[in-house]
This record gives C-alpha cells, sequence and structure tokens, in this order.
C-alpha cells in the first residue's frame, strides 16, 4: 500500500491526547495572561512572556488537527474565566515554580503522547511540544538557580564501592531495624513533597478567592490533605537526618478577588489530582522498602476520593467538559 495516501482518521488515542492537550493549554493561557498583568521582577516577567507566547501558539494548531478530521473542537477556557484586573494573589516566586512545574508536566505529558499516537502529522505536533516543554523548563529552571530560591533534592553520602544485597531485610521497613533509603526513594520523596506543599499554597489562594461556598470548601479540604502529605514525607526524609526545604517565601497574599473562575479552578486542582495519583504509582513501583510500598497506594486512595468529590461537584455545576467517547449505538437504537 502507498502510505503517502494512507490518511486515517484519528485515532482514540490520539483523539484523548489532543483533547487533554487542548484543555490544559486553554487553561494555562488563561492563567499566563493574568500572571503577565501583576509580574514585577524583571528577570521572571520573560519566562512567564514565553509561556503565553508558546500556549497561544498551540491552540490554532491543535484546532486545525480536530477541524480536518470533523471532530468537534473543545469548548476549554477563554478570558471569561480569567479577570486581568484582579490584584495579586501569588508571588513571583511562586509563578515562577508553577510555570517550571507545568513545563515539567508538559514534558512527561508529550513524551507519553508521542509513544501513543500513530499518525506523524500528530507525532510532530507533540514532538514539538515537547521541545518547546524542555526550553521553557529550562528557562525556569535557570532564573530559580540564578536568584538561588531553586529548592534542590538532598544530597547524600554513598558507600565508597558497589554492593550486592544479600539479605531479606532490605525490603523490610515496617517492624524493626529499616536500612537508609535509596537514592531513588529519596527523589521520590523530595519531589512529592515540593508538588504537595506547591499545591498546598495554591488551594490556599483559591480558597480565598472562591465564589462559590462549595468550590471554597473543597479547595480547603485539598489544602489540609496536601498539607498532610508534605509532614508525611518530611517526615521520612527527617528520620534519615535528610532537609525536606519549602519553598523560600510567602508565596500567598491576603486578596479576596479572584482572578479565575470557580470552574477554572476546580478543572486546574482535578488534573493536578490526576497528576498526583501517577506520580504516586510511579513512587510506589520503584519503593523497595515496605513501608514506602504500603505508603504510596494509601495516599493515592485519598487523593482518588478527593478527585472523584471534585467531579462530583463539577458536574453539579454543569462545568464538566465530556472527553471524546464512543457512540452509543444502544442509546440511537432506542430513540429510532
Amino acid at each position: 500500500m502507498d502510505q503517502t495516501q494512507h490518511n486515517p482518521r484519528l485515532n482514540s488515542s490520539e483523539l484523548s491526547q489532543l483533547w487533554t492537550s487542548y484543555m490544559q493549554d486553554s487553561m494555562t493561557i488563561c492563567t499566563t495572561k493574568h500572571f503577565m498583568q501583576i509580574v514585577e521582577d524583571a528577570d521572571i516577567r520573560p519566562v512567564i512572556q514565553q509561556t503565553l507566547t508558546l500556549v497561544e501558539a498551540r491552540i490554532p494548531k491543535l484546532t486545525a488537527l480536530f477541524q480536518a478530521d470533523n471532530r468537534p473542537v473543545p469548548f476549554g477556557f477563554s478570558d471569561q474565566d480569567v479577570d486581568l484586573q484582579a490584584p495579586r494573589l501569588f508571588s513571583d516566586e511562586f509563578m515562577l515554580n508553577n510555570i517550571k512545574q507545568t513545563a515539567q508536566m508538559a514534558m512527561q505529558m508529550n513524551a507519553q503522547a508521542i509513544a501513543l499516537c500513530a499518525r506523524q502529522d500528530v507525532r510532530d505536533y507533540f514532538s514539538e511540544s515537547l521541545q518547546e516543554a524542555t526550553q521553557l523548563h529550562d528557562e525556569a529552571m535557570n532564573v530559580l538557580l540564578s536568584k538561588g530560591i531553586y529548592v534542590r533534592a538532598p544530597f547524600m553520602d554513598t558507600p565508597d564501592q558497589v554492593d550486592f544485597v544479600t539479605k531479606q531485610s532490605f525490603l523490610a521497613g515496617w517492624f524493626g531495624e529499616q536500612r537508609p533509603l535509596l537514592s531513588l526513594e529519596i527523589a521520590n520523596l523530595y519531589a512529592n513533597t515540593q508538588r504537595n506543599a506547591l499545591g498546598s499554597h495554591l488551594l490556599t489562594g483559591y480558597s480565598q478567592v472562591a465564589k462559590s461556598n462549595k468550590v471554597q470548601k473543597y479547595f480547603k479540604r485539598g489544602k489540609e490533605i496536601s498539607s498532610k502529605h508534605v509532614q508525611t514525607f518530611t517526615t521520612k526524609l527527617q528520620k534519615e537526618g535528610l532537609p525536606a526545604s519549602m519553598l523560600p517565601d510567602e508565596p500567598v497574599t491576603n486578596s479576596t478577588v479572584s482572578p479565575f473562575s470557580d470552574k477554572l479552578m476546580l478543572f486546574q486542582s482535578l488534573g493536578l489530582n490526576q497528576i498526583g495519583i501517577a506520580y504516586y504509582g510511579t513512587s510506589v513501583s520503584t519503593a523497595l522498602r515496605h513501608d514506602l510500598a504500603a505508603l504510596y497506594p494509601r495516599l493515592m486512595a485519598e487523593i482518588a476520593k478527593y478527585a472523584e468529590d471534585g467531579a462530583n461537584l463539577m458536574i453539579e455545576n454543569g462545568w464538566l467538559e465530556e472527553p471524546p467517547r464512543m457512540i452509543d449505538h444502544d442509546q440511537i437504537a432506542k430513540k429510532s
């Protein structure tokens, strides 16, 4: 078969990845527009501007891919979901950390999309997006390092020679003597601590400005969960004599004027919950101590319940946009 004449429709994997990308990018445009209105630091402003330029350029490309395949373009988020006149809610340093974290998640999501998609044009899109996210992550990281506000993972001393495991106690962790943490276990504990700390600050700000009482309570509950997870991971690190440094500034102002719609803030919270579950899944898959292997599934279950309640809250308000799904032929047959 002549492959140049083979032009298949978007398959389920491609649709799911493109839909997710559109939703995330349209949301990021809103948040970044607000950041551009309030940022004061001359070193951080170019990183925010670069973020806005990149995500705004992606929407027409994604729209073209949907339209060429005769698929509906997602509604996503628009200028109606951001108030550009709202006062500052977060510090410049928090916004920079937020962009670095967003770029990091985009790198992983785009890499996954490349692996899942078959069509060359779709793979090309996600390959380009991966390069952009990597560049943005580097820019944000360099500014954090230059300002001395990047929180590094703990340093550790290691044995002078390679060793092999000879005892089953290597896997122990519930009772009795525990072996020291492995470097990968430390790395995951540190990363999950930082992500939850960032999430806790984000939800603190959102709980101050949410218009709906139910949404406000939901964010307060999320803040409590994130703070509890931070404490859990911090305790594990400190028990090993390792530091668990947090963000260096006080990132949330006392503003009560929301820069974003409740719909956008709740959607962002749900996305972070889903990503958090994925990160915990990665962590448990590489944890060889029994106490860590048991810890992560428990925390995952707590996040999953919180995420489900958030999804129900979005449904209750008519805010949950449905991802692409199969046509229900049985339902069509009943109506005919």
